[in-house]
């Protein structure tokens, strides 16, 4: 108990720090952890850690990437394109405390006594937690300061210019390593860091550094790209060797697939490596009811990347654009269907259909809401277990490393890819046939991608953007292929033949209109009396004449687009935008900080 205090008031001390307005390079964090009084028992260890999973790391959206449609939260990623990122205005680089944590208790345990694979496990954890520390720096600024220790405010390193990014990287990837090596491997039921925690981490932060070093030549370090590559593949090769995972498939179809996003617990399920727990009776709770239709919808280019049942893409579809809402899930990868509210949803699981709003798009997020309604009680009262790390992620990264180093197999593509298609019962994907044609609309977003293996490297990308859609990868993924001109591209909704009534449930009757004003309703002029008195209206133009926040692309029909893209143009520069610059004011602070690529 004496030390669960100590570890609380260190937790408070910390918070209270975090909260001042003081830079982590004016003031660090301080504790009241005497290490002489601390860190002496592999308990004192195990309490510490503990306090590490307080920020679980999961997301259930993809907000700041080419999967949304609309956010009208506005995120840093249209601000970007819209030329409103800069070194006085942007975010982050505030986060330092958390590094402090795990480099406090690296600094201290050499005085633990105990079992020592018992005190290398913790170390492990701590490692870990460094490491994903890291990886977000690294995706987000390329080079940064390296610390390795726990620094006070009189340690000559504190104000130390940014190390090479391949210092950084090689300093992450010895964290996980010594992670993977130590870290104990079953730690009750998945909720916590295990080893195979750490490879997963690894295989994901191999195949990002791999790709992104193959396909960034700004760096100039395409000759490494291989090394990283390699070592994905191994940590993958070791979680499929253990035989400890497996594809949650019980034959169910889409069930299964919706039940990793929306189940009370994950407990027992052989796909989950790591997961969270919400439970009304612990006391926590998420939010995943904000998901539908709240602040965003899902983008017109990721409905259309779901391929038909046949195995066929929905876009070489004679006509595809011009389908409505209800038939663009016609004949589709179940998948879809879990990710996007279909015509016909339910929130009460009865004929009290929910109806998409098309002025964030149409497409509103499904995936990851709390389908029965005794798991939604309230803001931040949403009880649904949520994955941190399944294995499909595994077998889509062992999947892309191998086809990146020329090495795949058709026997590696059925070990993979086709154990996801199986569950949702989609035809396998063919190597020979995917390379002898690659779909051309994959190639067109995708343009930097050659080579031997370029049609079934497409599928992979294609296979993990819909298996892994809103679980907040595809802004990284995006990143490190080198595609940023997608984040350019203005995100279209669902398409719309004329003005008046459109059927959003699938029951032939119209649930929704979209009209020139409040002014003009002839477009509701062929509609039954009881439908125009009923259905929701949404408006181009306001009572004033003034634009909404949507439109269609070609005036009265076409694709819903957003007046914030068509007023303010997208613009992605290369390389420049694959990177953030340091605050102006961390620069001020410590004079030997330098800007990248342009910032």
């Amino acid at each position: 108990m004496k030390n669960l205090r100590l570890y609380l008031s260190f937790i408070i001390l910390g918070s209270a720090a975090a909260a001042c307005n003081k830079d982590y390079l004016e003031r660090l964090p301080q504790t009241n952890i005497v290490p002489e009084a601390f860190f002496n028992t592999t308990k004192d260890l195990e309490t510490y850690t503990n306090g590490f999973y307080v920020k679980d790391y999961y997301q259930t959206d993809d907000i700041n990437s080419d999967n949304i449609s609309s956010y009208s939260g506005g995120g840093e990623l249209d601000l970007l394109v819209e030329n409103g990122i800069n070194p006085t205005t942007v975010g982050g680089w505030n986060d330092w405390s958390d590094l402090r944590s795990f480099n406090f208790m690296l600094d201290n345990v050499s005085k633990t006594t105990g079992d020592q694979a018992t005190i290398n496990h913790y170390i492990g954890i701590a490692r870990f937690f460094r490491a994903r520390f890291y990886m977000a720096k690294v995706a987000r600024y390329s080079d940064v300061p390296w610390y390795s220790h726990a620094l006070s405010n009189l340690d000559s390193s504190l104000y130390k210019p940014r190390d090479p990014r391949t210092l950084v990287v090689d300093s992450i990837m010895a964290d996980l390593q010594f992670a993977v090596d130590n870290i104990k491997p079953d730690q009750g039921n998945n909720t916590r860091v295990t080893k195979w925690t750490a490879l997963a981490l690894m295989a994901r932060f191999g195949v990002f550094e791999g790709t992104f070093r193959k396909y960034h030549d700004e760096l100039s370090l395409q000759s490494t790209a291989s090394t990283y590559l390699q070592k994905a593949a191994w940590a993958c090769e070791q979680l499929m060797a253990s035989g400890k995972f497996k594809i949650y498939n019980t034959g169910k179809g889409a069930a299964d697939y919706r039940a990793l996003f929306a189940s009370g617990s994950l407990s027992g399920n052989p796909e989950m490596i790591q997961w969270v727990d919400f439970q009304q009776s612990l006391g926590r709770g998420n939010n995943t009811h904000a998901v539908l239709g709240w602040t965003w919808s899902l983008s017109q280019s990721l409905v259309y990347s779901y391929l038909m049942t046949d195995g066929t893409p929905f876009t070489s579809i004679p006509g595809y654009a011009q389908q409505g809402f209800v038939n663009v899930f016609n004949n589709r990868d179940p998948r879809l269907a879990e990710t996007v509210a279909y015509p016909g949803f339910s929130t009460t699981n009865d004929k009290s259909y929910y109806i998409p709003k098309p002025n964030l798009g149409g497409f509103d997020q499904l995936k990851f809401y709390p389908r029965d309604p005794a798991q939604r009680q309230g803001w931040g009262a949403d009880y649904t277990a949520l994955p941190l790390f399944r294995y499909a992620e595994v077998l889509l990264n062992y999947a892309e490393a191998k086809a990146e180093l020329g090495t795949l197999t058709q026997g590696d593509i059925d070990n993979t890819i086709n154990q996801l298609r199986d569950r949702v019962q989609m035809p396998h994907l063919n190597m020979g046939v995917a390379n002898a044609t690659p779909d051309p609309v994959q190639a067109a977003a995708y343009s930097n991608v050659t080579g031997a293996n370029k049609g079934v490297l497409l599928e992979i990308r294609r296979e993990r953007r819909v298996e892994t859609a809103c679980e907040g990868l595809r802004f990284n993924d995006v990143n490190r292929w080198k595609a940023g001109m997608r984040f350019q591209d203005s995100q279209q909704g669902m398409y719309v033949a004329a003005l008046g009534g459109i059927d959003m449930t699938g029951d032939g009757k119209a649930d929704i209109a979209i009209l020139a004003s409040p002014t003009d309703t002839s477009a509701l002029a062929g509609l039954p009396a009881d439908v125009r008195a009923s259905v929701a209206r949404f408006y181009l133009k306001d009572n004033n004449g003034k634009d909404n926040n949507f439109y269609l692309e070609n005036g009265t029909s076409g694709h819903i687009m957003f007046t914030r893209d068509r007023d303010s143009k997208r613009v992605f520069l290369e390389p420049k935008y694959y990177y953030r610059p340091i605050p102006l004011s961390q620069m001020v602070l410590n004079a030997n900080l330098k800007q990248i690529f342009g910032w």
